[in-house]
């Protein structure tokens, strides 16, 4: 059983014996609890005292314990649990636990309430929550262009692994954006409250959170005005309620001029705040979208980790040709050549089908084989990333720019011009960057990008 099933089921039993779901004290502390979080822990993470947790914490073991017709306690409560489902249930996701009795007759809820408010009655069975949704920032879906695989690892991270904390990332123009735009379409109907928020102005964490509290309070009390109305802190909302937010341009959290993920002057908070995503048991999940993403992300490799980076590359060769097809290109000679040499790329594609266009179709069979050709706007697209990078990560760009085949760390290390261990932390953030190519040992970068570099 996974932690779902598990509160599931303890939801359940408690309204068999009391008439009453689990209220969100009570879902926090069996949480924490299957998360082997402490009292203390949990006290903390709601905002309450520790004696207070202990005494709804001991009602629930009394009312499990009363129920399964042996001891519960915080220690055995997980083993006590799963050892329940599979004595009882051969295929707990189809047969309800009102089904069935533990002490082989029926259970009526008594008459008495419980110690504390409850989210739902016996007269009142639960309801469907009402959908919040802020989508006004996200731009319109655009060509989905085969991004089925992604789209599903994406759902999965989401849906299925509750994962707190993604990172979508990738080179300008690869088509990021697209693709949370059509995820959040497809999956926006599984939370309570969604939001899309564009981060073009850079905003603190301070104003990030007023807006999102916001957005959340003004939701659960659309009739309070903003005089009277009472803010929780973000946290809260993230844990009494499933919540997607997605955060796009992240990279305008970050410095210019240093290596990758390095938070602005007055930006190093956020720091602390995507840890506390991380570790603070709730049920809601940030979606990060930019070409880089914090360093603190960059040093998980856990899979049991809440946290997971999707590095999108380009499309394959059937999805790149059909932007050529939507050009009138679909004919033109050496056409898979071309779009190897673009990488798939969308962005760079669609700047170079039109391009070609404006010189006549047939100019690609004049031009030698493998020019690179570099329309204004596309040197304008990868001017604004290019800008973005330290001097030392420029150094190590012009270097392997000059190298038509892949290199290793040894080639690269006897430059002479930077020292082996900036030269590493060069290549590394490079990488994150999405700016250089990896196979092994080996270090190249795109056509296109040497050709921009050639070309400065």
């Amino acid at each position: 059983m996974n932690l779902k099933e598990m509160l599931t089921l303890a939801d359940e039993i408690v309204f068999t014996k009391t008439g009453k779901h689990l209220d969100d004290l009570q879902e926090a502390i069996l949480q924490g609890t299957l998360q082997r979080e402490t009292y203390k822990q949990i006290a903390k993470d709601f905002d309450c005292s520790e004696s207070h947790i202990r005494e709804i914490g001991s009602q629930l073991w009394q009312i499990l314990s009363e129920e399964l017709g042996e001891d519960v306690n915080k220690k055995n409560f997980r083993s006590t649990m799963g050892r329940f489902i599979f004595e009882n249930v051969s295929n707990f996701e189809n047969v309800a636990i009102s089904s069935f009795n533990t002490c082989g007759e029926a259970r009526h809820p008594p008459d008495t309430p419980n110690s504390h408010p409850p989210n739902q009655e016996t007269s009142n069975p639960k309801q469907t929550p009402t959908l919040h949704q802020d989508l006004s920032e996200m731009p319109e879906l655009g060509d989905f262009h085969n991004r089925t695989p992604q789209l599903q690892t994406l759902t999965t991270w989401i849906l299925q692994q509750r994962c707190r904390l993604i990172a979508l990332t990738g080179i300008s123009g690869i088509g990021k954006t697209t693709l949370a735009a059509q995820l959040v379409q497809q999956i926006k109907d599984e939370f309570q409250y969604v939001i899309w928020c564009n981060l073009d102005a850079s905003p603190t964490l301070s104003e990030l959170e007023a807006n999102l509290i916001q957005f959340f309070s003004q939701s659960e009390n659309p009739d309070s005005s903003a005089t009277n109305q009472k803010y929780l802190p973000l946290i809260k909302y993230l844990q009494n309620h499933r919540c997607l937010v997605v955060l796009d341009d992240i990279h305008n959290l970050f410095s210019s001029g240093e290596l990758a993920g390095k938070y602005k002057p007055g930006y190093e908070d956020y720091r602390s705040f995507f840890k506390q995503i991380e570790k603070l048991s709730h049920q809601s999940c940030f979606l990060l979208i930019g070409w880089e993403q914090p360093r603190e992300m960059t040093q998980i490799k856990n899979p049991n980790t809440p946290i997971r980076n999707l590095q999108l590359t380009g499309l394959d060769m059937v999805a790149a040709g059909e932007i050529l097809k939507d050009y009138g290109l679909a004919e033109i000679p050496n056409l898979e050549r071309l779009i190897q040499l673009y990488q798939g790329n969308p962005l760079w594609l669609q700047s170079v089908a039109g391009l070609i266009l404006e010189l006549g179709g047939g100019v690609t069979e004049l031009l030698p084989d493998d020019t690179i050709l570099l329309p204004e706007d596309l040197k304008d697209i990868l001017e604004v990333q290019f800008s973005r990078l330290s001097e030392i990560e420029k150094q190590v760009m012009s270097l392997l720019a000059k190298e038509m085949k892949p290199v290793n760390l040894a080639k690269l290390l006897k430059n002479g011009i930077i020292s082996p261990a900036d030269l590493l932390k060069a290549v590394q953030s490079l990488s994150r960057r999405c700016l250089i190519e990896q196979e092994g040992s080996f270090y190249s970068l795109s056509p296109v990008l040497r050709q921009y570099i050639k070309e400065l």
